[in-house]
């Protein structure tokens, strides 16, 4: 199993602290910066504080990655941005950038999604774990089963999960299904919260179909619904314009297996309309640039044989 060790500052930690109804939370980048690989979703993820306080305050699981404007993150996180308002997040963020942020400057920061969020008490703070330097400044991976830190880790999560557990720390963290009787998310489940913001990013903004660009009108679509089976992950979602999800979702359009475009000949026979999607028929859609990021064949396939063409 591995971990990461992230660092933050005293205001943001104790601002969450106080708040412990926030179960997901956005440790931000400032600088925004590259996607964040250290560890897989579902890992845990500690938070430890700038010197001088430099102690490790809490922690949870990593939920997944994006590249937000500073707006974004705050209409989607609020409070869980570790700030009471936009404004004091801008300065905060403004802070800690090499150039800060001009008025009406709304730039991308890095944004990493934490859920299930503990807090520790102020009598159970650690000492940093062994081999982080002072020098780090943005935070360090670990091997949790490693001879040197094993025992500082399993402390740790039994902290964050709240109770007294065995925790093989030699194991893959994602076992199917329930882990350590722990009610996490299999590989790859994020949640609700961070699917919206991780599909906006993985697919640059930019509705997989239409290539439409307008923010306020794209979503994330899942191609396998959760209420009939399917799960908050990437690779069960697309980003589409609001109306193309409508259609996708009532079985108008698919997604075949190739990543082409299918569209139902009921789009013209109710309608008398789409010409534009069936100018498209065959195409490929605009896909996340990893592959592991790109839609699951079996969601497709669900999606075709249930959705398009059951409709």
């Amino acid at each position: 199993m591995h971990g990461y060790v992230g660092v933050t500052d005293d205001q943001w930690y104790h601002f969450l602290a106080a708040r412990p109804e926030i179960s997901v939370v956005n440790f931000w980048r400032p600088g925004g910066g590259r996607e964040f690989r250290a560890i897989a979703v579902g890992e845990p993820f500690f938070f430890k504080t700038h010197h001088p306080h430099n102690r490790v305050v809490g922690g949870g699981f990593f939920d997944g990655f994006a590249s937000l404007r500073v707006s974004e993150a705050w209409k989607w996180y609020g409070f869980a941005n570790g700030a009471d308002s936009l404004e004091k997040m801008r300065a905060r963020i403004s802070h800690y950038r090499r150039t800060p942020i001009s008025s009406g400057d709304d730039p991308e920061i890095g944004c990493v999604f934490v859920r299930n969020v503990t807090f520790f008490p102020d009598n159970l703070i650690f000492q940093p774990p062994p081999e982080f330097a002072a020098s780090i400044v943005q935070g360090k991976s670990y091997d949790l089963s490693a001879r040197n830190v094993s025992g500082y880790f399993a402390d740790m999560m039994h902290l964050v999960l709240g109770r007294e557990i065995e925790v093989d720390l030699g194991q893959p963290w994602h076992a199917t299904g329930p882990v350590f009787g722990d009610p996490r998310l299999a590989p790859y489940r994020i949640s609700q919260q961070s699917f919206q913001a991780v599909v906006l990013s993985a697919y640059h903004g930019r509705c997989a179909i239409t290539g439409s660009k307008i923010r306020p009108v794209l979503q994330a679509a899942h191609i396998r619904p959760v209420t009939v089976g399917g799960e908050n992950r990437l690779d069960n979602g697309l980003l589409l314009r609001s109306d193309v999800h409508t259609m996708f979702d009532r079985g108008y359009l698919a997604v075949d297996g190739s990543y082409r475009l299918r569209v139902s000949p009921r789009l013209r026979d109710d309608f008398g309309n789409g010409e534009q999607f069936y100018a498209q028929a065959g195409q490929a859609i605009a896909l996340p640039e990893r592959r592991i990021d790109r839609p699951k064949h079996d969601f497709l396939e669900w999606h075709l044989d249930e959705v398009f063409k059951a409709s």
